[in-house]
């Protein structure tokens, strides 16, 4: 119910602000609602990507920054979160200097839509099918070919994954695991 009273309250402020002739910037527009990956989830998406200490890993949409964070940690990876919720950016900054990594990770305040992936060799998304429909054309114009792309529970339209696993979760739910990789083909 929030949202939809946002939402209102977004479109009222709109129309107000349109009549009176004013000029109003572009919000960013969420991708997804925050819901955070149980670590198991987390762990297994990095193992999908074959993450190593010489990968540089984006985490759009990083909620937390708990893949980021375990990136990091786990591997020695050089790891970057990007999320439009700078409440999400504080937490995830507060979790980095607890679990000590903060000099291996970044947190930053940016649209997913428009950051610059290109440093990247893994890219993971939690995020809405229809998000991954509108980021794939950025993902494969921008990543080196071979850089890979996990998605936990949404595909990216008919592009087909290079593998999918499906794992239970600490409670029994099943998730979902998609990979591909960057070939130096854009796909719209």
């Amino acid at each position: 119910m929030r949202h939809r009273n946002l939402a209102s309250t977004a479109l009222a402020v709109f129309v107000i602000a349109v009549s009176s002739g004013a000029v109003i910037p572009a919000e960013p527009q969420s991708l997804a609602p925050y819901v955070p990956t149980p670590q198991q989830v987390v762990e297994k998406m990095l193992e999908l990507a074959e993450v190593s200490s010489k990968d540089v890993v984006y985490d759009l949409g990083c909620g937390d920054g708990r893949i980021v964070i375990t990136a990091a940690k786990k591997y020695g990876a050089h790891a970057v979160g990007i999320d439009i919720d700078p409440e999400r950016i504080r937490e995830s900054q507060q979790n980095a200097r607890a679990a000590g990594v903060e000099k291996l990770v970044t947190f930053r305040l940016e649209d997913a839509m428009k950051v610059d992936v290109s440093p990247a060799t893994v890219v993971t998304l939690y995020l809405l099918s229809s998000s991954n429909a509108m980021l794939r054309p950025v993902l494969t114009k921008q990543l080196k070919p071979g850089a890979r792309i996990v998605s936990h529970a949404f595909s990216m339209g008919d592009w087909q994954p290079l593998k999918t696993e499906t794992i239970a979760d600490e409670s029994g739910f099943n998730r979902t695991l998609y990979l591909w990789k960057a070939d130096g083909q854009v796909r719209p």
